[in-house]
C-alpha cells in the first residue's frame, strides 16, 4: 500500500482539486423546496407584466447582472458562472415566460414581450441600471431589451445565436452537418406536429438537440432540462418562441433602424454558431467586441465556463 507523509499528501490533494472538479464540492442545486439552491443564492418569484416569473438571485454587489437563458434550458445554464459573478455583482438568473418554473401564458411569445418582462422584473427588484447576458433565445430577448431600454442597460453580452430579423436568414438547403444545427428552427415552428411527436419522448429529442449543438455534451445539464420540459405544456411553451419568429422578425426589422448605444460583447463557440454571433451584433451596434471560445460548442456557459468568465469579467469591469 502506498503511503505519503502528511506534507506530500497535502500537496497531492491540492493538485488533485486544482485539476478536476472535486466530488464533494458544493454547487448550486437545480431545485430546492425551501428556496435555497445553495452558495448564498435564493430562488424567488415575481409578478411582472401580467406573468409570474421564477428567478434565482445572489451576490451583494452594487451593480446588477441579468442572465437570460436559451431553449431548451432554464436559469440553470448559468450555474457555473453565477458564484464567480456574485463576488462582485448582484446576479439575477431568470426563467423567461414559458420556461423552467415560470408561468406558461397563452400568447405574447415574440421577444419584445419577453424583453418587457425582463425590464419590469429588474425594476421590481429595484435596479434602474444593470448589465445583461443572453444565450441562444436569451440573446433574442436581450437584443430588444437593450434596444428599447438603453437607459437601463449598461452593457450587453450575448453568446451563440443568430437573431431573427437581424441576421440574414440562412438558406434551407445546406450541408447535412450544418442543417443539423438549425433543425429546431424548422421543426419547432411547425403547428401541432412537434407536440405529437415528442410527447413522452422529450428526453430523446432534447438529447439529440444537445448532442448536435454541444462539443462537450457531458458538461450540459441535459437531465435537468429534460425534467423541466417534460412537464405538461412545457414543450409547447418552448416551441412558442420559434412559432413567433415571423412577429419577432417584424419587430426587430424596426428596432435595427437605430443602433445600440451601450458596449456589446459578442461571444461565439468555435464549434458552435461562432462568427455568426459576432457578425450579427455588428449589424446593430458600432461598439462590438467579438471573441471566440476555442474548442467549445453552442453551450458556452456550461461547456467552457472558465473561458467564458475570462472574457466577460474584464468587459463588465471596464
Amino acid at each position: 500500500m502506498l503511503r505519503l507523509n502528511p506534507d506530500k499528501a497535502l500537496v497531492a490533494a491540492v493538485i488533485l482539486c486544482a485539476t478536476c472538479t472535486c466530488a464533494g464540492a458544493e454547487e448550486l442545486k437545480a431545485r430546492s423546496d425551501d428556496g435555497n439552491p445553495g452558495l448564498g443564492f435564493r430562488s424567488e418569484y415575481a409578478e411582472v407584466n401580467g406573468v409570474k416569473l421564477h428567478y434565482v438571485t445572489g451576490g451583494e454587489g452594487a451593480k446588477a447582472i441579468l442572465l437570460i437563458p436559451g431553449w431548451p434550458q432554464t436559469w440553470y445554464v448559468w450555474r457555473k458562472i453565477m458564484p464567480e459573478l456574485a463576488k462582485e455583482y448582484r446576479v439575477v438568473a431568470v426563467d423567461t415566460r414559458g420556461m423552467g418554473e415560470s408561468i406558461r401564458p397563452k400568447g405574447g411569445d415574440a421577444t419584445e414581450t419577453a424583453a418587457k418582462d425582463m425590464s419590469e422584473l429588474m425594476h421590481h427588484l429595484g435596479f434602474d441600471h444593470y448589465s445583461v447576458i443572453g444565450h441562444d433565445v436569451g440573446m433574442w430577448i436581450a437584443y430588444p431589451l437593450a434596444a428599447q431600454h438603453a437607459d437601463a442597460v449598461d452593457k450587453l453580452v450575448v453568446t451563440e445565436a443568430l437573431i431573427p430579423g437581424v441576421t440574414p436568414t440562412p438558406p434551407m438547403l445546406l450541408p447535412p452537418d450544418v442543417n443539423a444545427g438549425l433543425t429546431q428552427f424548422m421543426f419547432n415552428q411547425l403547428r401541432d406536429l412537434p407536440e405529437f411527436l415528442v410527447q413522452g419522448r422529450e428526453g430523446p429529442y432534447l438529447r439529440w438537440v444537445v448532442d448536435h449543438l454541444a462539443y462537450r455534451p457531458d458538461r450540459v445539464a441535459v437531465d435537468e432540462y429534460i425534467r423541466a420540459y417534460a412537464v405538461p405544456g412545457a414543450m409547447k411553451a418552448g416551441f412558442a418562441y420559434y412559432r413567433a419568429i415571423p412577429e419577432t422578425m417584424r419587430q426587430n426589422e424596426e428596432l435595427k433602424k437605430t443602433k445600440l448605444k451601450m458596449p456589446v460583447l459578442a461571444i461565439g463557440g468555435s464549434l458552435g454558431a461562432g462568427q455568426t454571433t459576432i457578425d450579427t451584433m455588428k449589424l446593430v451596434s458600432d461598439h462590438v467586441d467579438g471573441a471566440m471560445v476555442k474548442d467549445c460548442g453552442h453551450y458556452t456557459p456550461e461547456e467552457c465556463p472558465r473561458q467564458f468568465l475570462n472574457l466577460v469579467k474584464p468587459f463588465l469591469a471596464r
